[in-house]
Order: structure tokens, then sequence, then C-alpha cells
């Protein structure tokens, strides 16, 4: 298995709200995405790099009720949270030999759909957030170009991706079971409540952190 930084998720309770608080950080307007019919969820997009991108996801109000879980703890969100960049995701290039022990922490692989893309997501069956997001899903796509090459390019691009979380060997262990590459850089802090994650984003104004 081979692992690097594929996206990241900017969880809102709503989408206009996860499009404002992106939009007005970075400088520049997001690009709608899609609709998940099995999440009930949709999203818009920013791409971040040739093989990487930044998505806003929120529960869709027009969606029908969904029979699960919905992914990224979202179902858990309160209705005037402020939107946050809650995950991340690593694209592998299997997930047919996923060690139980490590599907035990991100999911199991779901086959998923969006419009006209396709691919195959780690997803626990509670819809919480592994390592209460500082540890990736991880996603394998079933067409050879990345979804950021279908995106125009703002002017964006991720710089590093800072994880800061009380036990962070952890997370290194797991990135190293992984054969993880890429900017990601581990911090310990005090406690679970403060764990976050922070990403440097070259913007057409600057750097940012999100």
């Amino acid at each position: 298995m081979q692992t690097s930084l594929d996206h990241l998720v900017i969880v809102a309770p709503t989408l206009e709200a996860g499009d404002d608080f992106v939009s007005q950080r970075l400088g520049v307007p997001l690009q709608p995405g899609g609709c998940h019919p099995l999440m009930g969820t949709h999203n818009k997009l920013l791409r971040l790099g040739p093989d990487c991108y930044l998505e806003v996801i929120a529960v869709n109000p027009a969606a029908p009720p969904v029979g699960r879980p919905r992914w990224f703890d979202l179902d858990r969100l309160a209705h005037n949270a402020s939107a946050r960049l809650a995950h991340w995701v690593a694209k592998t290039d299997t997930l047919k030999t996923l060690d139980p022990m490590l599907a035990t922490l991100v999911g199991q692989a779901q086959p998923m759909s969006r419009g006209e893309l396709c691919w195959d997501i780690t997803i626990s069956a509670d819809g919480k957030l592994p390592l209460e997001g500082a540890a990736p899903s991880l996603i394998k796509w079933r067409q050879a170009a990345h979804p950021a090459t279908m995106l125009e390019d703002k002017g964006c691009l991720l710089q590093n991706l800072d994880i800061f979380h009380p036990a962070p060997e952890r997370i290194y262990h797991l990135l190293d079971a992984m054969n993880f590459s890429g900017p990601v850089r581990l911090h310990r802090c005090d406690s679970v409540e403060a764990s976050r994650l922070v990403a440097c984003i070259q913007t057409p104004s600057g750097l940012v952190s999100l």
C-alpha cells in the first residue's frame, strides 16, 4: 500500500456557511460539486494542486433520509456550529489488502459516487471521524484522472497540513503502516479537546492558515 494526501474536508451545518468560511479566508470562490445520494450530502470544491483539493461538505436538506449514519460525523454537527477543517483523506493504490487493525480505526471501504465520479472510501459504521479527524480516511479513485485536474485553478496550493493531537505517535505509526508520503506535520497538544487540523495554503493574496 502506498498513500498520499488527497483532499481536505471542511464540515459545515449548511453548504452556504462552509462556502463563506473558506472563500472569505482564502479570497477565492469555490466551485459547485454535487450530491452524494448514499449519504444525503452535497459539496463544493477548490483545487489545491494537480492531485489535491479542498471539499466543503454538508447535509443536503433536499435529500431523502438515509439508512445509516452519515460520513464525517455530520449527524452530530449542531445546526449553529461553525464551519471548520475537520478531517483529511489520503488516496491509496489499493483497499483490497486493508489490514484488519487499520480497518478497525478507519472503517470499511464502501463504494460511492457523485455524478460521473466513482470511488471507494473507508467509512466507520457510526460515522465518526478516526482519531477525532486526525487520522485520514482512505480513498481509491476508480478513474485514472484525479478529480483535482477537472477543477479550475484559482491560484491556491496546499503547503502543509499540521495535525495537533495528544497522541501524535499513534498517528505517526499509522501513517508509517500506510507508507504515507506528503506535506503532513504532527504536533502534540494537551488534550483531545485541543485536537485540530491547520492547513497552510498559498493563495493569490499570500499564505493563509485555515
